[in-house]
């Protein structure tokens, strides 16, 4: 099960691009909770705690939005699903928050993330990942960080494949495949190029 955490957050009434700026000036990241009702709430928060939660929860683990004057005490369940970063300074714009069902399953994308060294690459073999991403069906407690694979003993010319892979409990693949996939494997060395040919397409005489 997934780690949970708190944060908590303040409405804005405010919208608008210079809207948007001033609060940013102030120390606050716009944001909005979108609910599984289709309802939305703007809200604002805090930059340095947002970055702190956000360093350890990713995209990945239960956070409980706690919204002043909402129903329930105003503890909402959610993942930080879309976090807008400026594109030349290392500062978040602004964050999107889903709200979930603990006890509802949810389509999610997980990234493939590889670990120990091949075999193959002791022999000029280079270790290639063919999919980056999987779609997976899980409750939100279950979504896992990454899907590891250990590639550590396969040589050149072999692969792992979907049905050789060890997913985390509760989780399993969103979409069935008619073939049995690759996802990682090791591709043999590249042939080194030949010699240019002369330009008759030739090879050169040795009398010459």
């Amino acid at each position: 099960m997934s780690e949970q955490y708190s944060l908590s957050v303040e409405k804005r009434e405010s919208t608008g691009k210079g809207s948007m700026r001033r609060l940013r000036n102030q120390g606050y990241v716009p944001g909005v909770y979108y609910s599984k009702k289709g309802d939305n709430i703007l809200v604002q928060m805090n930059y340095g705690t947002f970055q702190r939660v956000f360093e350890r929860a990713q995209k990945s683990n239960i956070v409980n939005l706690e919204i002043p004057g909402e129903k329930g005490k105003g503890k909402k369940p959610v993942l930080i699903w879309d976090v807008q970063s400026h594109p030349v300074k290392d500062q978040f714009l602004h964050v999107d928050f889903l709200g979930v069902d603990l006890k509802e399953e949810m389509d999610v994308d997980v990234t493939i993330e590889v670990t120990g060294k091949a075999k193959g690459e002791d022999q000029g073999g280079i270790v290639s990942i063919y999919r980056d991403v999987l779609s997976v069906v899980c409750l939100p407690t279950n979504i896992p960080d990454s899907i590891v694979i250990d590639v550590s003993e396969l040589e050149i010319n072999e692969n792992i494949n979907l049905d050789e892979l060890e997913l985390p409990e509760g989780v399993r693949l969103k979409e069935e495949f008619e073939e049995n996939v690759a996802i990682v494997g090791v591709s043999a060395p590249a042939a080194e190029e030949s010699e240019e040919p002369s330009e008759e397409g030739e090879e050169p005489s040795e009398e010459e």
